[in-house]
């Protein structure tokens, strides 16, 4: 015998597990699921017994046999209700020393039944007759599966071939608890021997019976024998086969397409002749769950007044005005059209300004179920196509899985980060969502796990992103492009006092009488504690202020908490940002302050010249791209070219090193656009005039002097409205974006359009 070792208890009715076995079984009762769940805390291990009585529900330790079999569980499998289903992989034979119950689990303290091998010569006499008998069940139609008969015809080992023949064989319980508590290798042989040629002669009287009976019936008879049959089967398996009859009542009576509803009952007829402990029949009945849990023709209606949407829309987003018109349109059309060949619209902006919240309102205002599915970090195609059944474990995609969760074929579904998904060996997920997203082909979209097509045609998609640079231009050319910008500090307000006070006022357990905010403590928290385009660092804060009110407030030493910009710092800390931290503090030689576009919204950098003894070498430092650097070398081949103009020595250039810096090392900058701001910093170095503080500059620089257009004009102008500029340079031809630019910051800020490089001198460095 073996060393002693404790293990959760499972109980099995009418059937004992071997060793050497992979097998499945579900598991319902609160006693063996606490059993599965204490099993994490022995390395996924259970000890499972066969019960004596298998129609007793509650149990003690004195109804199940003592000798049982150590498995190591493999998979759990969530099914309807609080059923498991169980994969577990037979270890060794143990002996139950003691039981005892801690905390509603069965532990037993068991023994490992260590085979006791005898005489050499007679083990292999008996091994050997039973693999001849095993050859002869073969021969007379075993009703052993092929694999079933190959595995134990490989076997070199007796006591794994009669675990095996134990586990294979339809015999009865006593029978296998027998064999498996045996713990002498010879008895148990024997034991297999005569089991095995019981088989036989059982399987010769049917196979002459069957010859006789099938001679006097005809085709009907034979259909009724066949079935009467089968209900036998599944009876003396404890399976009625109630379960496959109440799938086909099921699948019979939904409403899904003819090829669907073919191809469930041809999987449902394959099912019904497997046994229930076959890996297949699990596989089978998944996917038999998939079907008929996936939305077929459940519908909602839509909301049948415009008016109520857009009330909706109003009420669920201050501001974006242009956005909420367009979304207006959209719905209008959607009413109009029935929903058919809808555009896809994608949503583009930096993080925090509310891309997903807008998707949620329209599904709100159209009275829509809404999903939301996550791409983020998506490299895998079959996380969106699916994975065929026939791998272990696969599953439908994520767009199969989110019409299941949506439960009606006409949901808002939303595919949240579209431009974070990537490609790798494993396919091109961004290539898969082609098909999705293309009106003319997703009424016949195919998963690889269910086999049929699928219409996606009545679904509302919604794409959001924060950048379109890594989106593959066939899959962008299928949507339509909203921009949604950053919010200015006067709209950031609005939303806290009507969004953001009163929802984190509520998740923290506070009443509106308990604790108030005023607005200039609000304006106080954008200024100083937050510096994003969106409004999710600000809602962080606003959460943090609620925390400290509700520990002031459980200590009982006030009713009361009023926030205001004089208390603020006691609260929040000291200041984290200063309104004008982007801009140079004077005026200086060889610095300006340039806008640029990143992916969370307008930003300021100072871009540093230092012009020093050398020999005419240029070295650019900041982590720049490629174009940037063009840029420069534009810019400093611009002013060598014009230097007499600017009453700077030609030759100045050939001894003079050129070092040019963006700081936020770290930070990788690219883009054409600072163009004109490195310019005029050279510009400055060299004449050694300095650059006015107040003004930043945007702008791409061409050798001849041009100032040509840029993108993200509204997110720059934002940036230079946060930190207190009041002159902005832009390209003319970007004067008609100026419209798309908040009023609030239009009139604060004085636009300067400039055509020529010249014209940008003039205005940024004095003395020029």
């Amino acid at each position: 015998m073996g060393k002693f070792e404790d293990f959760p208890l499972l109980a099995l009715r009418g059937r004992v597990l071997f060793p050497d076995t992979t097998v499945n079984f579900d598991v319902g009762r609160p006693i063996s699921i606490s059993a599965v769940k204490s099993s994490a805390e022995y390395e996924s291990r259970l000890f499972v017994c066969a019960q004596k009585q298998s129609d007793k529900e509650d149990i003690t330790d004195e109804d199940v046999y003592t000798a049982g079999t150590v498995v190591k569980i493999r998979q759990i499998t969530r099914l309807p209700g609080s059923t498991v289903r169980l994969t577990v992989e037979g270890l060794f034979r143990a002996q139950a020393r003691q039981v005892r119950k801690e905390n509603g689990t069965y532990i037993a303290t068991v023994e490992e039944i260590v085979p006791v091998r005898g005489d050499k010569s007679l083990e292999e006499a008996y091994f050997r007759t039973s693999k001849e008998i095993l050859k002869d069940i073969t021969s007379t139609d075993s009703r052993l599966s092929k694999d079933a008969l190959s595995a134990l015809d490989r076997c070199s080992d007796p006591d794994v071939f009669v675990n095996l023949a134990a586990h294979y064989l339809q015999i009865k319980t006593e029978q296998k608890q027998d064999l498996l508590q045996c713990a002498r290798t010879v008895d148990r042989l024997k034991k297999v021997d005569k089991l095995l040629n019981d088989e036989l002669e059982i399987m010769r009287l049917e196979r002459k019976i069957n010859t006789v009976v099938r001679q006097n019936i005809d085709k009907n008879q034979k259909e009724y024998y066949l079935r009467e049959q089968l209900k036998a089967i599944h009876s003396e398996l404890g399976d009625d086969g109630e379960e496959c009859d109440e799938l086909k009542e099921k699948i019979e009576g939904m409403d899904m397409p003819e090829e669907a509803k073919n191809k469930c009952l041809k999987e449902l007829s394959r099912m019904s002749r497997m046994q229930t402990s076959s890996p297949d029949y699990n596989v089978l009945r998944v996917y038999l769950d998939w079907m008929l849990d996936i939305p077929w023709s459940e519908c909602t209606e839509d909301t049948e007044v415009l008016a109520d949407a857009v009330k909706v829309l109003e009420d669920d987003h201050y501001g974006l005005e242009k956005i909420k018109e367009r979304i207006t349109e959209y719905l209008a059309v959607l009413k109009r059209t029935g929903g058919h060949n809808a555009p896809i619209l994608c949503f583009v902006g930096p993080p925090g300004v509310g891309k997903t919240s807008i998707a949620s309102s329209i599904a709100r205002a159209l009275g829509r179920n809404f999903v939301r599915m996550s791409f983020g970090g998506v490299k895998d195609e079959a996380e969106v196509r699916g994975h065929r059944k026939t791998y272990v474990g696969a599953m439908p995609g994520r767009i199969i899985s989110g019409m299941k969760k949506a439960g009606s074929i006409n949901p808002v579904f939303l595919l949240d980060e579209v431009d974070k998904i990537s490609s790798d060996m494993r396919g091109d997920p961004a290539g898969a969502l082609l098909e999705v997203l293309d009106p003319a082909q997703n009424s016949t979209f195919v998963d690889r796990y269910i086999e049929v097509p699928y219409d996606l045609s009545k679904v509302l998609f919604i794409t959001t992103a924060n950048s379109l640079d890594t989106i593959p231009v066939p899959l962008l050319d299928r949507m339509e492009i909203i921009e949604l910008t950053g919010y200015t500090p006067e709209e950031k307000r609005e939303i806290a006092k009507r969004y953001l006070v009163p929802r984190r006022r509520e998740a923290n357990g506070l009443k509106a009488s308990e604790i108030s905010i005023t607005d200039r403590a609000i304006d106080a928290i954008i200024d100083g504690y937050t510096m994003e385009a969106g409004v999710r660092g600000l809602e962080r804060k606003i959460d943090a202020v609620c925390r400290k009110a509700a520990v002031k407030l459980s200590d009982g030493k006030a009713k009361k908490l009023s926030v205001t910009d004089k208390n603020l710092e006691e609260i929040l800390g000291s200041k984290r940002y200063v309104r004008d931290g982007g801009a140079l503090k004077g005026d200086e030689v060889g610095a300006a302050t340039g806008l640029a576009w990143t992916s969370v919204g307008g930003t300021t950098l100072t871009i540093e010249v230092s012009a020093m003894q050398g020999k005419g070498d240029v070295l650019l430092t900041g982590k720049l791209g490629d174009v940037m650097k063009e840029s420069a070398r534009a810019a400093i081949s611009y002013i060598r070219s014009n230097s007499a103009s600017y009453g700077i020595d030609n030759s100045l250039f050939e001894k003079t090193d050129i070092h040019i810096h963006v700081p936020e090392g770290a930070t990788p900058k690219d883009g054409p656009s600072a163009g004109i701001t490195m310019a005029t910093a050279i510009l400055s170095a060299f004449t050694h005039k300095p650059v006015k503080k107040s003004i930043a500059m945007t702008g791409e620089i061409t050798l001849r002097g041009k100032v040509l257009p840029i993108g993200g004009l509204k997110e720059k102008a934002l940036a230079a409205y946060r930190i207190g500029i009041h002159d902005v340079i832009i390209p003319a031809e970007n004067q008609k974006d100026l419209e798309d630019i908040p009023k609030s910051v239009r009139e604060s800020i004085n636009f300067i359009p400039v055509t020529e490089v010249d014209t940008v001198f003039k205005n940024a460095i004095q003395g020029i």
